[in-house]
């Protein structure tokens, strides 16, 4: 990401947050020099290759069973927990969201489900990505829209330019195509 990347990405950011940033003259040197050092991105890196590890078992059932109950492709379903939470029962982002699929404590409610019961959580998780599903009719739009939510995806018509949801999908999508593949 070289400096026009690094004013593209704190552009999207203002644009986020309604603020505006100011990179000094005499810090743009460091900007350029630290966009040499970021490495492109590879969707099996870092927290993906220790997300294509298995469920363990009783997490494998309760994303089957979840998947099973609101027709979406298990494989999915498991590459998304894998991604949000690792398969750790007792995630919890910096957000505030929940458990196994990281379900925001609005959305877990709006689902009518405890985001903290693990059956519960993955449930609501495979709710929301169904109903994401049938609204997008595409799996990387709805992959977007649970991760930066439906109406980025509607503001921009299609997966939003955040580099977060863009390498979330990318790692999502290529959990998923390994774990169908096996």
């Amino acid at each position: 990401m070289g400096p026009a990347g690094i004013k593209q990405r704190m552009a999207e950011i203002q644009g986020r947050l309604n603020a505006t940033f100011r990179v000094p003259k005499h810090h743009q040197a460091f900007a350029s020099a630290l966009s040499g050092m970021i490495e492109p991105f590879d969707p099996m890196s870092g927290d993906a290759k220790v997300s294509a590890a298995q469920a363990p078992p009783q997490i494998r059932e309760l994303i089957n069973r979840a998947a099973s109950s609101v027709d979406v492709d298990a494989n999915l379903l498991d590459a998304l927990v894998a991604n949000e939470s690792s398969y750790n029962i007792s995630a919890r982002s910096r957000v505030g969201a929940l458990g196994l699929t990281q379900l925001m404590p609005d959305t877990a409610k709006f689902l009518g489900v405890d985001p903290l019961n693990p059956e519960q959580n993955v449930l609501g998780g495979a709710k929301y990505l169904r109903s994401l599903l049938d609204r997008y009719q595409s799996i990387p739009l709805a992959l977007a829209a649970y991760n930066a939510g439906p109406g980025s995806v509607d503001k921009f018509g299609g997966i939003p330019p955040y580099r977060e949801t863009q390498d979330y999908v990318k790692r999502v999508m290529a959990l998923y195509d390994l774990k169908r593949s096996q």
